[in-house]
């Protein structure tokens, strides 16, 4: 059983944010800002490739509901939602799960750098859309 399916059962404490039915939200233990929460569906995938749509939506609508709840009562300026699928982008454990991580001002410890890349985004864009 992975650790997120430890903590929905209640075999490992957490700080519950929100739970419901199918979802659960826990503020996740290494803080990156204060309220940096984890929200994750309550039935076992590894990543949000293999969840159906509709599960998808439905957790994406709690993070929004959560997110708006955050920064209005935390005094957020803003917010990061990311999802992390599959180690290579930086996932360390196998249960979707959104982060959301609040933003203070641009000194709090965040970088979230883009890099301009001069590619052949028609050939780019081709490529995605195969059947």
């Amino acid at each position: 059983m992975c650790l997120f399916c430890k903590i929905i059962t209640g075999e490992i404490p957490s700080a519950k944010v929100y739970e419901d039915d199918e979802t659960l939200a826990i503020l996740d233990i290494a803080q990156t800002t204060k309220g940096h929460t984890l929200v994750m569906p309550k039935k076992h995938y590894a990543n949000m490739l293999e969840m159906p749509e509709e599960e998808f939506k439905n957790l994406m609508a709690k993070a929004q509901l959560l997110a708006n709840q955050i920064v209005r009562n935390m005094g957020a300026n803003g917010i990061n939602v990311l999802i992390n699928t599959n180690e290579t982008a930086g996932q360390t454990i196998p249960h979707v799960h959104v982060h959301l991580i609040p933003r203070y001002d641009e000194n709090d410890g965040i970088q979230i750098s883009f890099s301009e890349n001069h590619l052949d985004l028609a050939e780019i864009a081709s490529q995605i859309n195969k059947n």
